[in-house]
């Protein structure tokens, strides 16, 4: 089994900067091809988003790099998810502190998605940047945890209604800025073929998930360099119909 990954950002049309973070890590082990992908939305005054998104991303990085190999050692998969749930609730209190320091609320999203060889997928999961995955169809698989996705949950409110409510971008907690942070974790077997689609809010509000299909359907993406290519032909889609947010998306194909 190999994977094909790329990433690509964009600070869009509007911001001074670019609050979101992301890292895209691929490592050939002794259990074969292992990927991490995180991608963090940051929210705060000035630049102080992309503190947030950094740290988080950083934290993640540095485990992939120090711990996961012992892990991969023993096989001991379960306790990654106690890891990762363990890394989200240090930032929390970490970032909450930079923020009391110094005088000012921030935050991030969290998304990551970690595959190892053709026996282990984990995607962990806060706020409202999502995971797709593309194979016959587009499924999304994180639940937006904001206050028009708890509506929608509860069958109060549809997913068009939510799209124009202009309470979509209101987080129920993001790293940083919430007493508690519950991650939400999901296990998957990779299956040759998926393409797995990890995005902040900024890449899906402008375009339709048909076009999202189309473009990166699997029978699309041969190659990292149509990856790429696609990927930022959404990006300027974005930016042509007028978003006003950051733009990040990572891709990965499962061969």
């Amino acid at each position: 089994m190999d994977v094909l990954a790329t990433a690509y950002t964009d600070k869009g049309i509007k911001k001074p900067s670019n609050q979101d973070s992301l890292c895209l890590k691929i490592a050939d082990t002794s259990v074969g091809k292992v990927v991490l992908a995180v991608l963090c939305d940051g929210m705060g005054g000035l630049s102080k988003g992309e503190v947030a998104s950094a740290s988080v991303v950083n934290a993640f990085s540095a485990w992939f790099e120090e711990e996961l190999p012992s892990q991969l050692t023993t096989k001991d998969y379960e306790d990654i998810q106690y890891r990762w749930n363990r890394i989200v609730k240090e930032q929390n209190q970490r970032i909450a502190e930079y923020g009391r320091k110094e005088n000012i609320q921030l935050g991030t999203t969290w998304t990551a998605l970690l595959l190892i060889g053709s026996e282990f997928l984990l995607i962990g999961h806060v706020g409202d940047s999502r995971v797709y995955r593309i194979h016959q169809q587009l499924e999304v698989m994180t639940e937006d945890q904001t206050v028009v996705g708890r509506e929608v949950k509860r069958g109060r409110m549809t997913w068009e209604q939510a799209k124009l409510d202009p309470r979509r971008n209101v987080l129920l907690q993001c790293i940083g800025a919430s007493k508690v942070v519950e991650p939400q974790f999901l296990y998957s077997r990779p299956v040759p073929g998926e393409v797995f689609m990890l995005c902040t809010d900024g890449f899906r509000h402008m375009i339709t998930e048909e076009e999202i299909r189309n473009a990166f359907s699997p029978s699309v993406l041969n190659d990292e360099g149509t990856m790429r290519q696609k990927a930022i032909e959404l990006v300027e889609l974005n930016k042509q119909r007028q978003e006003t947010d950051n733009i990040s998306v990572l891709l990965m194909k499962i061969v």
